[in-house]
């Protein structure tokens, strides 16, 4: 895999996570626990994607 299309897939689930995200948000069954682990997982999506584009 290229540094490219693995900043590429990142993305990509980064994206499906902020709308998984916004999802559970609108819905009232959806825990808090749960959404702060999907915005933890995308944080984390979010730092590494920096981290590789820097170099």
């Amino acid at each position: 895999m290229t540094m490219t299309s693995h900043l590429q897939e990142l993305r990509r689930k980064h994206e499906t996570l902020s709308d998984r995200v916004e999802q559970a948000q609108r819905s009232p069954g959806v825990d808090a626990l749960t959404i702060a682990d999907m915005k933890k997982q995308k944080l984390k999506l979010k730092e590494e994607i920096a981290r590789l584009s820097q170099h």
